[in-house]
Formats: C-alpha cells, sequence, structure tokens
C-alpha cells in the first residue's frame, strides 16, 4: 500500500464520513494515479475503508468507469444502447476492431488505446456515440472515427 492513499483515504473519509461514501471518491483518485484497480489494489482499499474486499469488488465491477486490468491511453467505448445500435454502433465497433487490430475488451499491444462496449451513454440523440477519454463524440461514423484515432489526447 503507498503512503499516499493514507493520506487520500482521509481526506476521503474528512469529507465523506461513512466509509460506503468515501469509497468512489478514493477509487477514482487511486485509479487516476494507478491507471487500473489491480485485486492487491482493492484489498488495500477495502482495509484502509474498514470495508470487506468483496463490498469494495462488487463496486469495482458494477462501474463500467473503473478498470480492473491495465487499459490504454486513449479508451474508447462505443454505445450499444438501443438508439446507437439501430444508428449503426455495430458497424463502427466492427471498424474500430479492424482498424485497431483488436476486439473489444482488448488494448493494443502498444498499450495506445482500449476498445469497451458501453451499454448506454445517455446521448441517444447522438446516436451512434462513442467517448474517448469520457469525451463524448457524436453521431460518429466509421470514418470520423479514423480520425478520431488520430487525435492528440487532451491533457
Amino acid at each position: 500500500m503507498k503512503p499516499e492513499w493514507q493520506v487520500w483515504a482521509k481526506e476521503a473519509k474528512e469529507e465523506f464520513p461513512r466509509a460506503n461514501s468515501a469509497l468512489m471518491p478514493l477509487l477514482h483518485r487511486i485509479q487516476l494515479e494507478e491507471g487500473w484497480l489491480s485485486d492487491a489494489t482493492i484489498a488495500d482499499v477495502a482495509q484502509l475503508m474498514g470495508l470487506p474486499v468483496q463490498y469494495v469488488e462488487s463496486v469495482v465491477s458494477f462501474y463500467s468507469l473503473f478498470h480492473q486490468q491495465p487499459v490504454g491511453k486513449k479508451v474508447v467505448h462505443v454505445c450499444v444502447g438501443l438508439s446507437c445500435a439501430l444508428a449503426g454502433s455495430d458497424e463502427l465497433m466492427h471498424h474500430l476492431e479492424q482498424r485497431l487490430g483488436i476486439k473489444e475488451g482488448q488494448t493494443t499491444a502498444d498499450g495506445a488505446y482500449t476498445l469497451l462496449e458501453a451499454e448506454c451513454l445517455a446521448a441517444c440523440d447522438k446516436a451512434p456515440v462513442a467517448q474517448v477519454n469520457l469525451r463524448f463524440v457524436g453521431p460518429i461514423s466509421p470514418e470520423d472515427a479514423t480520425q478520431l484515432l488520430s487525435e492528440e489526447v487532451p491533457s
């Protein structure tokens, strides 16, 4: 366990006195620093917060913005909700898989991209929609996606 995590846990508990309320801010902060949440990290967070490991695991596995394995510099979520599916998100996903040489759920060998499905990104009026590092893009065509991949990641 990294020493700064103890400081961060204390800060989270001061802002959110109940451990289960402070959990997500702490997890987000650690993931921002580490890039993902390993099993060891989850166990450390559970200890810091005085929560069962299974509870912390359930929170991490429920929310799609927590990553339990390393992800690329660009994380691309393609919405597969009904509106996006009707507007061609399956073609968009197929195009991205072909362009990146990976399947959904995988990361490119160079660590540049991770391609993921999102059940619904709540932007049905812009279907099909994708997110790149939480930035919404839509409506997006396969051709637009090629351009998107070449853009620099905002800091």
